[in-house]
């Protein structure tokens, strides 16, 4: 073991330190865990330090807000040694908890039923008391909440619940306990669950101080050795470092070591050759076509306008419908003008795109526009990969390499103009550039900013800036029919029953079919609840009997996979010719839509259909197909995700299908939860849709529910920083130095909600990317140079330090992209005995993904690559994209001076699995969830969750004993409605 192992001896104490007490469980899990097993240091809880007196009369009791000291404990009243009457209230000065007792003397566990329709005359009065104490509540400022532990308010508490909210409180049931509150309640209240468990895991005293003393120490041992690692979070600019020269998108550092003289000769030079290389062009015979083309196009029209408004204003808002031309236009326009005034050399236009696959693909269409090969004044640079060479003006990226490129240039030096695409998408990385860029405007007044909306809420962006000039261009399509629901039945004549609406991922339907029902009776999802009550005023009278009877049993939660195939060869026998595009909500669906249609006799049938996805990480040379006309007779289907709303144009789509859904992170701030679930679209976005179908004849577009649920829909998407936890960005915001997180934020077009950036920022402090001041670490430090979660960030930089660093990217590779573990649903459990035998004793997924990466690479180099991922049901793309990220992360950490290049020496321990499972649980906590083994299940438990189930899909599963008594997970999300199980496949879990 190395001699700087000491840094984190207290996370490799915990593999062999535990001590634990009884667990008991409760009967309603409603979270699940991505996990990863291991054995973890813990220290017993005392009862005591609860203050929870189980005494024999339930008690109802009231709370200050912001007090947790009043959270965590409960207090009594013996009515029987008082004199107070029933509704008396009893201060409690320390907590500010008020208490009604309770004179019940039956302390029986046994619930009352369902309440009836007609109430008793004891449900009646007892909603007359609560009145009473809810209208004492809103009146007294001091207090919060209302606890009760009564059965007979637990048997009312749909009515109780009814009158708070008429009343403007807030209430909730927690397993025999009800509450009702001046503010949103969490899921669970680990300070009301009797069955918590009383132990806790937590870090020996002082022991992040050291750490971070520690690897401050092993830096500067690494800095005398290698002489390029400096502790300024900008030094990987110095040192002609790979980071530098990679992402900096337009150099020019050449001309700032040279007198003013000569570098105005080379600039003068360069840009007469660009000049002369352009007016080539443009009098060549495929140049005029190309002109010719370029000016039919909407946005050439206002050419003129664009340009004297960008040479005026600093800001300028550019909307315009989706084919209108301003992603490629708009770009070259200013690049020419540029050019033909002679300054062509000293022009750096940045393009940024919201997706990979958007900035390569408008590169090479912009490229191809001026006559040129891609990576000559026009290049792309996204993660992983890019084109441009020394003549490169004009670049697409990501908005995250322009973010890092603010890392190492907070002033974009040398770039003269910045636009931002797909601004209306309102990506947390977009509004976090709006933010950088508002404050970098003053400094930099000759930078001209664009901005791009596909949509007309343009004035929101322009208001942002401080008033900035709007120009729209008006597009051109076809006229577009929309069909919904009511009318696709009636006119396919598809007929929907409870049966045929459950879409298959690859399971037994019998057993979807039961946890469908389950469920239902159980709980109805968000989706359902958001259209229940316009279904049940829903005027259907003008369809037939069929549609109307089809239309009771339609299943909102349901993606409509049967449906799709009927709507599709209903197109294929009977619509005329023309390319398809479904919607789909992610990766997931695709693949097991794609699976379904490619055994159909019709739509599976290559001479007559052919069947493509689009999504954003599919690469490039499987994206060309999409945009290519297929031969005569044969009709083009494409999958895609929502990212074909605007991102991408594929010209000969005739028919779209829209299922009205998109997968969208939410965080509920409150619980402290992500969770990564379909949800309804937006109106804006099923517009952008419908578009798409009439951008070269008329068109139709096929919406899969009824119009009263389009009318629901919300106006625009609400932003991302509104609904992902904060984390990176909190960690982006300190290493750029700008200054604090909340007042950063509180700068944004729309602030987040406050609790969502304390959360974030407590994680950092947990994690010791950040100290008790908010100040970046020598950690921190490090997590904000890694394009991965901070968690994974951290798993990186211990792999390096304790040299495992193959095996700890491969997990870090793995836990960024999708499962490489296929699940066929034909045969689903030969896939799981496949991942099953490379997990082995050892309980443990990413030690399974290891195991499978190093198979496929020792294929690879035999040339059996392909047979090897075909018999372990293995995705040799996703192997392919954790090869990729791995090599990105060993010359990230290289750059960052934690790794050499002695392979002997960063593997040294990678044989050590201890060692491996202390790293991993470094860098996952406070992730920790407890393990109980009953007789005939297991059962796991958080401190902040209660009770939670595993995901399906890990090799634990199935397990009957996991001979562990802790997990550390990777991530959590609700289980909200059965297919949550299906949309949350990438998650995965771990032992020790």
């Amino acid at each position: 073991m190395p001699c700087y192992s000491a840094i984190f001896q207290g996370y490799l104490r915990t593999t062999m330190s535990l001590r634990t007490t009884c667990l008991q469980l409760n009967n309603n899990p409603k979270t699940f865990l991505k996990p990863s097993f291991f054995s973890f240091h813990s220290r017993t809880q005392s009862l005591g330090s609860f203050r929870r007196l189980h005494l024999r009369h339930d008690l109802v009791t009231c709370s200050r807000p912001g007090t947790a000291a009043a959270s965590s404990r409960s207090l009594a009243l013996d009515w029987r040694n008082t004199a107070l009457p029933y509704l008396q209230l009893q201060q409690i000065s320390n907590y500010g908890r008020y208490a009604y007792q309770d004179v019940s003397s039956d302390d029986s566990d046994h619930e009352f039923g369902s309440p009836q329709p007609q109430m008793g005359a004891s449900t009646l009065d007892n909603i007359d008391e609560w009145r009473w104490k809810l209208t004492m509540l809103l009146r007294n400022k001091d207090e919060q909440e209302v606890v009760s532990r009564e059965r007979k308010d637990r048997r009312d508490f749909e009515q109780l619940s009814a009158l708070a909210t008429r009343m403007g409180l807030h209430s909730r049931q927690f397993a025999k306990v009800v509450v009702f509150s001046k503010l949103p309640l969490p899921n669970y209240r680990s300070d009301l669950d009797d069955k918590r468990p009383q132990r806790e895991v937590i870090l020996p005293f002082g022991l992040q101080r050291d750490v971070d003393l520690h690897l401050k120490a092993y830096l500067s041992h690494k800095d005398m050795s290698r002489g390029s690692f400096s502790d300024k979070p900008w030094s990987r600019s110095c040192a002609g470092g790979r980071i530098a020269a990679d992402e900096v998108p337009i150099e020019h550092q050449e001309f700032f070591t040279q007198n003013s003289d000569v570098m105005e000769r080379i600039l003068r030079r360069r840009s007469l050759q660009l000049r002369n290389k352009q007016q080539e062009w443009q009098e060549s015979p495929e140049g005029q076509k190309m002109v010719e083309f370029r000016r039919s196009l909407p946005a050439y029209k206002e050419r003129d306008a664009l340009l004297n408004a960008i040479q005026q204003n600093q800001v300028v808002v550019v909307s315009g419908e989706t084919g209108c031309g301003k992603t490629t236009q708009i770009p070259q326009y200013i690049l020419e003008s540029e050019i033909e005034a002679a300054r062509g050399a000293s022009c750096s236009i940045i393009c940024t795109q919201p997706r990979r696959i958007s900035a390569m693909a408008v590169s090479e269409r912009v490229a191809a526009e001026k006559g040129e090969k891609l990576g000559e004044s026009v290049g792309y640079k996204v993660r992983l990969e890019g084109m441009k060479g020394r003549d490169t003006r004009l670049l697409f990226c990501t908005t995250g390499i322009l973010l890092r490129r603010l890392l190492v240039d907070r002033d974009l030096r040398g770039v003269s103009h910045v636009i931002v695409d797909e601004i209306h998408e309102r990506g947390m990385n977009e509004d976090f550039l709006l933010i950088v860029l508002k404050d970098l405007l003053p400094r930099r007044p000759e930078l001209r900013l664009i901005l791009m909306s596909a949509t007309l809420n343009a004035e929101l962006f322009s208001s942002y800036f401080g008033g900035a000039p709007t120009i729209h261009i008006p597009g051109f399509t076809y006229p577009v029919r929309a069909h919904f629901l009511e009318n696709i039945l009636e006119m396919t004549g598809h007929r929907l029953t409870p049966y045929n609406q459950i879409d298959d991922y690859g399971e037994e339907k019998m057993w979807k079919m039961q946890k469908q029902a389950q469920s239902l009776k159980k709980r109805k999802s968000r989706l359902t609840s958001a259209v229940e009550d316009v279904l049940e005023i829903a005027d259907f009278r003008g369809y037939s009997l069929r549609t109307r009877e089809s239309l009771s049993f339609w299943n909102p939660d349901s993606i409509g996979f049967n449906l799709i195939e009927h709507v599709l060869c209903h197109m294929v026998k009977k619509e005329r010719p023309g390319a398809v595009l479904v919607f789909m909500t992610g990766w997931d669906d695709i693949n097991s839509l794609k699976d379904q249609l490619q055994v159909h006799p019709l739509l599976g049938d290559p001479s007559k259909v052919l069947l493509l996805a689009c999504h954003g990480s599919m690469p490039s040379s499987e994206q060309r197909l999409i945009f290519e006309k297929p031969e005569v007779g044969v009709r083009k289907i494409v999958l895609a995700t929502n990212m074909a709303e605007t991102s991408i144009t594929i010209n000969d789509v005739v028919f779209v299908v829209d299922c009205g859904k998109a997968k969208e992170t939410s965080y509920d701030a409150l619980n402290n939860t992500p969770c990564l679930l379909p949800s309804w679209i937006s109106k804006a976005a099923a517009r952008q849709r419908r578009g798409r179908a009439g951008r070269v004849q008329s068109g139709e577009c096929y919406h899969l529910y009824p119009k009263c649920v389009y009318d629901t829909f919300a106006d625009y998407q609400l932003p991302e920083l509104l609904r992902t936890p904060l984390q990176s960005l909190c960690l982006q915001i300190k290493s750029l130095e700008l200054g604090g997180i909340t007042e950063f934020l509180s700068r944004a077009l729309q602030p987040p909600e406050l609790l969502s950036v304390q959360n974030a920022v407590e994680y950092l402090k947990i994690i010791g990317a950040l100290d008790e001041n908010e100040n970046l670490t020598v950690l921190g430090r490090n997590l904000s140079m890694l394009p991965v979660e901070p968690k994974l960030g951290k798993m990186l930089v211990l792999g390096a330090i304790f040299n495992c660093l193959d095996p700890i990217m491969t997990v870090v590779a793995g836990l960024s992209v999708r499962d490489p573990f296929l699940m066929p649903y034909d045969k689903k459990d030969l896939a799981e005995s496949a991942k099953a035998q490379f997990s082995g004793q050892e309980y443990s997924d990413h030690i399974a993904l290891v195991r499978a990466y190093e198979g496929w690479k020792e294929a690879e180099r035999e040339q059996s690559g392909f047979e090897y991922c075909w018999k372990n049901f293995l995705s040799a793309q996703t192997l392919k994209a954790i090869d990729s990220l791995r090599k990105q992360f060993f010359y990230l950490l290289k750059d960052s001076g934690l790794v050499d290049q002695n392979i002997e020496n960063r593997n040294k321990w990678s044989h050590d699995d201890n060692l491996i499972r202390a790293v991993i649980c470094a860098g996952l906590f406070p992730g920790i969830c407890s393990v109980v083994n009953k007789e005939k299940s297991i059962a796991l438990k958080t401190m902040e969750d209660g009770q939670v189930l595993l995901y399906s899909n890990s090799v634990n599963a199935g397990v009957a004993k996991i001979p562990y008594p802790w997990l550390v997970f990777n991530e959590k999300g609700y289980f909200d409605f059965w297919f949550h199980i299906h949309v949350q496949s990438n998650f995965l879990l771990y032992k020790s």
